[in-house]
């Protein structure tokens, strides 16, 4: 291998870590912070985002960007390994070759995913397809052992890596430190699959609405409707596995509306948390981390950011403790002040779940449309979608 195709290989190795490092930062951050835009989401078209969050985007639950690191590393590695007059000097370029080859295949398939699936261009993409079709091309003009040959080589070259002492360091950082990052690197978190529920016939509709107008109205009902002609009140626990069963569960019932009709259908969510540090109606702490989930929220809400640190943390539920929520409300609701806010959203939580309380709610999640209860827990997603309905059409009466 001569010095310039040494350097052409070095350069081209360098152009794909970097490129694949940037991008598994990015993808980091994206797992954990839904709204992150990184420096690559330029508009539309061009943008990292739909790549990376995609079923394309990872390989046996690992990044595509991580495993690229890896791979770029691993050449790196056979480069300094064939130095000098070391015994893998010969076969270096041919190891490349190889594994471009399984790379060019890899990433020829990503691109078409990104440019005719995703119809989306990947900057960081695109910059590793550079990197590895240029190692295709110049490690394979460089290429003078046979391919068939590297099996019965594999094994003399790296015994002869590791008989070195550094080279034995060498190796071991380079294979522990590949299988750490693939180990602990974040996966995606699955939003629960929510089956698609026939609409009421007209006999249950009917038999629904009859029952729903039996409902007593909730004395001094605090939340006027203030123009708009459904209010939807929930109280719910962020810990609560039934308030996040019933989140997904309504979540697009309630997109539905609120984009349909904005001005027509008001959606409250009111923090109720199971802990007596900050409930005054609960006995016992329930839940670790609630009373710092509803803070980040109200927090949130107030800049703006309330429903993105919502869908973050029903949707991280299993893993929220007092330190992932502070983390949560700095990167998801851009709350920089948190524990200097802290206080005075538990006081606001409390006068929150005080009228709650007063309304009738011991438990969560509680709903209210128009100031009528639904049953405790909430009725399954299509009759909860009927009885929006029911409400839109009597008012327009």
């Amino acid at each position: 291998m001569t010095s310039l195709i040494r350097r052409l290989l070095v350069a081209l190795a360098l152009l794909g870590l970097a490129a694949s490092s940037a991008a598994t930062y990015v993808h980091y951050h994206l797992l954990k912070n839904p709204d992150y835009s990184s420096f690559c989401d330029i508009n539309a078209t061009v943008s990292c985002r739909a790549a990376y969050l995609s079923r394309f985007g990872s390989a046996a639950g690992v990044p595509v960007a991580l495993w690229g690191v890896i791979f770029f590393a691993g050449v790196l590695l056979l480069l300094w390994a064939s130095r000098g007059r070391s015994t893998v000097s010969d076969s270096a370029a041919s190891y490349i070759f190889a594994a471009s080859t399984a790379a060019l295949a890899a990433v020829l398939y990503l691109a078409y995913a990104s440019f005719f699936v995703l119809k989306e261009v990947c900057p960081l993409c695109v910059a590793t397809y550079v990197a590895v079709i240029g190692l295709f091309v110049v490690s394979g003009g460089a290429s003078s052992v046979p391919i068939a040959s590297l099996p019965r080589r594999a094994g003399r070259d790296v015994g002869a890596l590791v008989a070195a002492p550094l080279g034995l360091v060498v190796v071991a950082v380079f294979v522990i430190g590949a299988v750490w990052a693939a180990v602990s690197f974040p996966r995606a978190f699955e939003r629960p699959a929510i089956a698609d529920t026939p609409p009421l016939a007209a006999d249950q509709r009917s038999e629904f609405e009859r029952w729903w107008n039996m409902q007593p109205l909730v004395p001094n009902f605090p939340f006027a409707n203030d123009g708009t002609k459904v209010v939807i009140v929930e109280f719910a626990d962020f810990q609560c596995p039934h308030c996040r069963q019933m989140y997904f569960a309504y979540k697009p019932v309630l997109e539905k509306y609120l984009t349909a009709a904005p001005k027509d259908v008001t959606f409250l969510f009111k923090p109720w948390p199971l802990s007596s540090r900050c409930n005054a109606s609960v006995p016992s702490v329930h839940f670790a981390a609630t009373c710092e989930a509803s803070a980040a929220y109200v927090l949130a809400a107030h800049r703006g950011t309330g429903d993105q640190l919502k869908d973050w943390l029903f949707l991280h539920q299993e893993e929220l403790t007092p330190d992932t929520v502070r983390r949560a409300a700095a990167d998801v609701g851009k709350i920089s002040d948190f524990d200097a806010q802290y206080q005075k959203a538990v006081e606001a939580i409390k006068a929150e779940a005080a009228i709650g309380t007063r309304l009738g709610v011991n438990s969560t999640p509680s709903f209210f449309v128009n100031g009528k209860r639904v049953p405790e827990g909430g009725v399954p997603p299509q009759y909860f979608d009927a009885l929006i309905d029911l409400e839109l059409k009597r008012a327009a009466r």
